[in-house]
């Protein structure tokens, strides 16, 4: 579209080289470019805008995917052998008095991160 206006426009210009002529042709075909750019360039940024919208939410739905497939079995895991090692330890923990600490640190914290998160918020 803007090419052709554009050849429209040296079409125009190098036919009426004759005084005002190519100054009034000049201005209306500049007028008429103006026009046409004011009136696509909304265009230009509303598919900038969802093409980034599409982007976003596919990158969304990827980290959902690896979210549920990779990190909570992965959460699970280590909820479990924070679980063993909090029961091995705790002896200690309490002779050192920070069972709290640890039982917050091995147990509650993995178990947080895997089940009371928001599913793709890694």
């Amino acid at each position: 579209m803007l090419s052709l206006l554009f050849q429209v426009f040296l079409t125009n210009t190098a036919s009426h080289f004759e005084g005002g002529t190519m100054l009034k042709t000049t201005k209306n075909s500049l007028v008429l470019m103006l026009i046409a750019l004011l009136l696509l360039a909304p265009l230009g940024t509303a598919v900038t805008a969802a093409e980034k919208s599409l982007r976003e939410g596919e990158e969304k739905s990827g980290k959902m995917v690896a979210d549920l497939l990779l990190v909570r079995p992965a959460g699970i895991v280590a909820t479990i052998l924070g679980g063993a090692v909090f029961i091995l330890g705790s002896p200690f923990s309490a002779l050192g008095g920070n069972i709290k600490e640890t039982y917050e640190q091995l147990l509650v914290a993995p178990a947080r991160y895997t089940f009371v998160r928001p599913l793709g918020d890694i």
